[in-house]
């Protein structure tokens, strides 16, 4: 009963945004509502005065971006929340990507002037390949924006979903009023107001209730209430099923740098979010509620204390209870491993714990033997699906600037590339390629090695145009692609052969010269073989 209970109580997700589109500051204000914080950070783009709670890095602090992901939790209305604040900027995806397999639903914030970007597309097809369940939060009513109905056309559209609208907003930019709740009919009046968490709800009985032309203008509840029969006409009803097969996005809107319209979301969102239920192994299926812990890593994140040389592993929980001092079973290596320090987070704040259930997101310190994607069970081998690396698209050399730091440059590098910042790989035993989704990366890297390592490097430009791991079921004709292209083999951090391929027309040359060959563009093909 108590699991059962646990379960129910918990609600993990991610939020997940395009570049500047408010995600942080969304992230900090749901805090702020949960009372897990009292003053919020002001986030700048590139010049930031007091900096976000859930952006802990020294290289975020002077940036002002979100280049990994944060983990916070809170307790609200009886409920666990926890958050799983991502990076935004591309160059920084495939540390979100991984983040969403390790969450049961996403609110996904899109900015109310741009409408839908390229990253925000990027991300609806990762949700779509696990169909996780979607909320949209349009920000930014208080400035200048596109017309809402466009808006929801476009978000229907590009992302292929259904939307609903809960909130509808009253006017926008300098004439924004507020928006109106659909379902119980209240209305809430815009106040600029980025410190005061408190909401101006009126009084009114419904979009006919005369009170409202006095409260927003004769003009304003006029088109308010064309707008609203219209969506009454054209928008399906809201159906939660719809809703949890990632089928249909209810979408609220407000001001998140002004604490506007968040409240709605946050009630709607524990209201109608899933808890943790069921997650696939290659074994089976894992339900959340069977008594036997099953978890996995999604993330590794060394020096997160910059003043202890830490290396910490965010563990998702998928079934069973987590207890402090036990042992657990790493599958990978086939060993037993117990963590006598688990922690929850609060942005850069941990706190030791004794128990966590189904849902939550602990750190687990380590000391080298935890990888992204390895399984801790109480016995079974179990291999958790949907952890995959993917191909990178820019590669460079790694060069060792300082020949007398060669072990700190070896060990920061590959310390590095085990939290996923990018991609290892190794060709002739010692000649190291990075390969990443971003330029960025490479910045973070160099400035991680020199500061958390003493290890200084520079980067030379590679001309290739992808990366596939290589694998057949013909013995002798893989070892003679691998003879034949060596100059362009190397090997993964798992030892996996990888074939760089220059151009695509290099690829179609090696498919076509052999032909039992397979490429694969992630390494999910791991998890796969071992059915």
């Amino acid at each position: 009963m108590e699991l059962q209970k646990e379960i129910a109580k918990r609600r993990t997700f991610a939020i997940i945004s395009h570049p500047d589109a408010g995600k942080t500051t969304l992230t900090e204000k749901l805090l702020l509502f949960g009372g897990a914080i009292h003053t919020a950070g002001a986030v700048k783009s590139n010049k930031i005065r007091k900096t976000a709670t859930s952006d802990f890095m020294e290289i975020e602090k002077q940036r002002g971006i979100s280049v990994a992901t944060s983990v916070m939790g809170f307790e609200y209305r009886g409920r666990r929340i926890n958050i799983l604040d991502t990076p935004g900027h591309k160059d920084f995806a495939e540390d979100t990507y991984r983040t969403l397999t390790a969450v049961d639903s996403v609110i996904l914030v899109v900015d109310s002037m741009k409408g839908v970007e390229e990253q925000t597309e990027r991300l609806m097809e990762v949700c779509r390949m696990r169909n996780t369940p979607v909320i949209i939060f349009v920000n930014k009513l208080d400035r200048e924006g596109r017309d809402t109905f466009e808006l929801l056309d476009e978000l229907e559209q590009k992302l292929d979903i259904h939307t609903r609208p809960m909130t509808w907003p009253i006017s926008q930019g300098q004439t924004f009023k507020g928006v109106y709740n659909l379902f119980d009919g209240s209305l809430n009046l815009f106040e600029a107001n980025a410190s005061k968490i408190g909401e101006k709800l009126t009084d009114i009985s419904g979009i006919d209730d005369p009170a409202l032309d006095n409260w927003v203008g004769t003009a304003y509840a006029g088109k308010l209430r064309e707008d609203v029969s219209l969506i009454e006409g054209v928008y399906e009803p809201f159906d939660r099923e719809l809703y949890l097969e990632g089928l249909m996005a209810p979408v609220f809107f407000g001001s998140a740098v002004n604490n506007f319209g968040i409240r709605e979301l946050l009630d709607t969102f524990i209201d109608i979010a899933p808890c943790p239920h069921e997650r696939e192994a290659a074994e089976r299926m894992v339900s959340a509620s069977e008594d036997q812990l099953s978890g996995f890593v999604f993330k590794i994140h060394a020096n997160l204390d910059p003043n202890h040389r830490d290396r910490t592993a965010f563990f998702k929980i998928c079934s069973g209870r987590f207890e402090r001092n036990k042992f657990y079973h790493h599958t990978r290596l086939d060993k037993k491993v117990r963590f006598s320090n688990p922690t929850q987070f609060m942005a850069q704040e941990k706190n030791v714990i004794d128990e966590a259930w189904p849902g939550d997101v602990i750190g687990l310190y380590d000391n080298g033997s935890l990888k992204i994607g390895d399984t801790l069970t109480e016995g079974e081998d179990l291999h958790f699906r949907g952890i995959p690396s993917f191909s990178p698209e820019i590669f460079k050399l790694l060069e060792n600037r300082d020949p007398l730091k060669a072990k700190q440059l070896d060990k920061g590098i590959r310390q590095l590339t085990e939290e996923g910042v990018a991609q290892l790989f190794v060709q002739f035993g010692s000649r190291k390629i990075v390969g990443t989704v971003g330029e960025l990366q490479f910045d973070v890297i160099q400035f991680r090695l020199e500061h958390e390592y003493g290890a200084q490097c520079a980067f030379t430009p590679l001309r290739y145009h992808k990366a596939f791991w290589v694998t057949s079921d013909n013995k002798e004709q893989l070892d003679e692609f691998l003879r034949r292209k060596s100059t362009v083999i190397a090997l993964d951090k798992e030892e996996h052969p990888v074939f760089f391929a220059e151009t695509e027309w290099m690829l179609k040359i090696a498919r076509e010269d052999f032909p039992e060959i397979e490429f694969h563009a992630t390494s999910e093909f791991k998890t796969e073989n071992r059915d």
